[in-house]
């Protein structure tokens, strides 16, 4: 376990939270998931020990081209219900602890942690050391009501929580986490919090549908493909906020949902072409019998997006799960 201390929010305040000017190792990133990682580029997020054929998932230069974008789309519905169950919770007065799962470069904190009131200590748990503390660094210092923000990171394996690992958690919150998890792991997950009565706020799930303006005949078959890259070897991809319902619901806890798609238009281009080149190289690599067809739909995509006459519906899904508080009657 890591404390932040002094050297951290000094760089913050000099301008480098997120990293470019640090040094950095090179790492691959799966196809579909974010830009192809170039050399000097650091991957983030394994989520399972002992499996070295199992890539990270994100190079943190997707992850910041992408935090705007996700701010905008998660879903601030969510916020009444998870902020009444937190003014609730016994030893609120000693302020809210929160446990960020594959925490990346530290958006959600940066989204969530300014609209809760009261003090807060964030948990940031990454396989990353180079991406904790960056995210350490660039965390918030203030909540909604200009309470403190305080931070620690913890290496580890997001896949294996327990309860015991969430003794004293306010809090536990993902962001683009839930889809590249198996069934059991999201058992485990559901275990881990109502054995420990802990709200979970899981946001931007991959939901399986994506829109794109003007159309394309070869939209349908492109984004079959991807689905279907998502969900090889047993991660759970589209399915995966079906299968979360189910486990928390199953294990006594109140479940809400709500859509939280990216809706990118010509401000958003350079996201909108990382995307598309991920999209549709995920669907190539599950289906090589595109290649041809994909790589002309590519270029005439980017192509529109560069002229800013493309509009892509990215649709995702938010999750709020709120457990029996420990110790209610069942």
């Amino acid at each position: 376990m890591e404390t932040v201390g002094t050297q951290l929010d000094a760089q913050a305040r000099a301008g480098d939270p997120a990293g470019e000017g640090a040094p950095s190792a090179a790492g691959p990133v799966i196809a579909g998931a974010g830009p192809v990682a170039g050399p000097g580029e650091q991957a983030t997020v394994r989520l399972r020990d002992g499996d070295p054929e199992e890539p990270p998932r994100y190079a943190p230069e997707w992850l910041r081209l992408r935090e705007g974008a996700d701010a905008a789309a998660r879903a601030r519905e969510l916020l009444d219900p998870l902020r009444i169950r937190l003014a609730g919770l016994p030893g609120r007065s000693g302020g809210l602890v929160v446990h960020d799962l594959g925490c990346g470069t530290g958006s959600m904190g940066r989204w969530l942690a300014p609209r809760l009131d009261g003090a807060q200590h964030w948990i940031l748990h990454d396989r990353d050391p180079y991406l904790l503390h960056f995210a350490a660094a660039a965390s918030p210092r203030a909540a909604a009501d200009g309470s403190r923000v305080t931070v620690e990171t913890r290496r580890g394996d997001v896949a294996r929580l327990t309860p015991d690992a969430l003794s004293g958690a306010s809090l536990v919150t993902a962001s683009a986490l839930l889809d590249v998890l198996t069934r059991e792991e999201i058992e485990s997950l559901a275990d881990a919090c109502t054995g420990a009565g802990c709200p979970a706020l899981l946001t931007l799930s991959v939901a399986g549908r994506v829109e794109l303006a003007p159309q394309d005949p070869l939209d349908a078959e492109i984004a079959e493909a991807f689905n279907a890259h998502q969900r090889r070897a047993g991660l759970l991809g589209p399915d995966a906020v079906t299968v979360a319902c189910e486990a928390f619901a199953e294990r006594g806890a109140t479940v809400r949902v709500h859509a939280s798609p990216w809706r990118l238009g010509a401000e958003e281009a350079a996201l909108t072409g990382q995307w598309l080149r991920g999209w549709v190289g995920a669907a190539v690599e599950q289906r090589p019998e595109l290649g041809d067809r994909a790589e002309a739909y590519l270029n005439a995509r980017l192509a529109d997006c560069a002229a800013g006459a493309l509009r892509v519906t990215v649709h995702h899904t938010d999750l709020l799960a709120l457990p029996r508080p420990r110790g209610a009657a069942a």
